[in-house]
């Protein structure tokens, strides 16, 4: 497969509002993303306009504040997709199909019941929770992240395990957390199952205090994948860092400013990944 061939699904409802980024990084590597609203998906429009979950390859969930947020982050877009495709999206996640979650896409994908995932592909009820942060506000910074998984996410395979890259976070409800009496167990789990896929840390690539967790995540986790690797929820924002010139310190490190910003790895592995694979 060519990466031109590769058909990303885009997904979005009202208040998403990162669309246009995550489309573009795909575009600019040669994919061929294409924004879709959910009623595309469901029959709830003019047959023209109909679009089918299959005939992608890729599924993405931007950030934004989708529904406003109500109820909880993400709540209302799960509720709508899982009332009405829950098996379609079990079915392409197990056929080995890639989904991504960008900050409101990874608490939709909490929602939904495809994270963590623990048992099996897409529980009946979340197994997870991102609560407001522990700041009690909204967070918007540059957040530096150091790549823990060993091997089994599509979306890091060209990223060295280790590796620490700046990855911009901008959210209020951000903090993972588990079931209160299980929570080492979860952890433990994700741990042994390799599940887990950034962390953050401080500048030095150290365990962080505020601000470098922005959110007070359990063992300062930034992403987990599914058990199959297949499934990514991130909360910073790749999106917003695929040239060089987005970075905040471009101009001081004298690096090509046109050249990859520490997000690009993340849309590149993918792709590679469903080349190889489909």
């Amino acid at each position: 497969m060519n990466t031109e061939d590769i058909k990303v699904c885009v997904l979005r409802i009202e208040g998403t509002n990162c669309e246009d980024e995550t489309y573009e990084a795909f575009k600019m590597l040669g994919a061929s993303p294409e924004k879709v609203h959910l009623k595309q998906l469901t029959s709830s429009t003019a047959s023209t306009l109909k679009r089918e979950l299959d005939d992608y390859h890729l599924l993405v969930f931007p950030g934004g504040f989708s529904a406003g947020d109500y109820i909880r982050a993400g709540a209302i877009f799960a509720a709508r997709m899982k009332s009405a495709l829950a098996k379609d999206l079990e079915k392409f996640v197990d056929s080995g199909k890639p989904v991504l979650g960008i900050c409101n896409g990874f608490q939709i994908l909490v929602e939904l019941g495809l994270l963590p995932t623990i048992g099996k592909t897409m529980s009946d009820f979340p197994q997870s929770a991102l609560y407001t942060n522990d700041s009690a506000r909204f967070e918007c910074r540059p957040t530096y992240l150091r790549h823990d998984n060993r091997g089994k996410c599509l979306f890091t395979s060209e990223i060295p395990q280790g590796k620490v890259v700046m990855i911009p976070s901008a959210h209020a409800e951000g903090n993972l957390k588990f079931p209160l009496d299980k929570q080492n167990e979860y952890v433990d789990k994700l741990e042994e199952n390799d599940q887990i896929v950034f962390r953050y840390v401080n500048p030095d690539g150290d365990e962080p205090a505020y601000p470098w967790c922005p959110n007070g995540s359990i063992s300062q986790i930034a992403a987990i994948c599914n058990s199959g690797g297949n499934v990514l929820g991130l909360m910073p924002h790749p999106e917003r860092v695929v040239y060089r010139f987005q970075h905040p310190d471009w101009t001081r490190s004298k690096e090509c400013p046109d050249g990859p910003g520490d997000g690009r790895a993340i849309f590149q592995s993918v792709l590679n990944n469903v080349k190889k694979s489909f």
